[in-house]
């Protein structure tokens, strides 16, 4: 499933985020920026310890809030990191907007042209799938909308299995609609 907003495209990946051939992949965390934990942890273990290190070095954050990294020995350029959560795995709504928004504003800084979002919170941090899909396609759209001059051109949702899928298809189709 693909769609755009403006000129940038936005689709489903399904499988490996570090495999993708993206300039910036992101890293959901903790405010600590550790990568112990679900995608940032495939992060962690594609791109070397050094893409950990060098985020803990900026941290702590808040929630909501991100910073780049190198990607070291990933295919995409650039890591950033996002903050869900302060430090239990449990994500909510505001928190997985905040970080939609910081992640695409991270993207730009690191002038990055096309960057891939897992699901946020919707595996260790219990929230639940389709409303997570839902919150964060809803919210690249809108960034996307008010910032018609991005140098963003391809945004991919990155996703394990057919349910996470499902769920940002749903979340595309109903954006399309607009």
């Amino acid at each position: 499933m693909k769609t755009s907003v403006g000129k940038t495209k936005l689709e489903i990946a399904v499988g490996d985020i570090t495999q993708l051939e993206v300039d910036a992949v992101v890293a959901p965390a903790s405010v600590e920026l550790w990568m112990d934990h679900g995608v940032a942890a495939a992060i962690k273990a594609a791109g070397g310890e050094a893409v950990e290190k060098e985020a803990v070095l900026q941290g702590p954050i808040k929630v909501g809030e991100a910073v780049i990294t190198t990607g070291h020995d990933l295919k995409a350029r650039w890591v950033l990191h996002v903050a869900l959560s302060e430090s239990t795995p449990a994500v909510d709504a505001a928190a997985i907007v905040a970080a939609t928004r910081a992640a695409l504003a991270a993207a730009e800084r690191a002038h990055a042209r096309s960057v891939a979002l897992p699901a946020f919170g919707t595996g260790g941090g219990g929230f639940p799938l389709y409303q997570g899909a839902s919150l964060m396609v809803t919210e690249v759209a809108a960034y996307l909308r008010e910032h018609p001059r991005t140098a963003l051109r391809h945004v991919m949702f990155s996703v394990y299995g057919d349910a996470a899928r499902a769920a940002f298809k749903h979340a595309l189709v109903g954006l399309s609609r607009f």
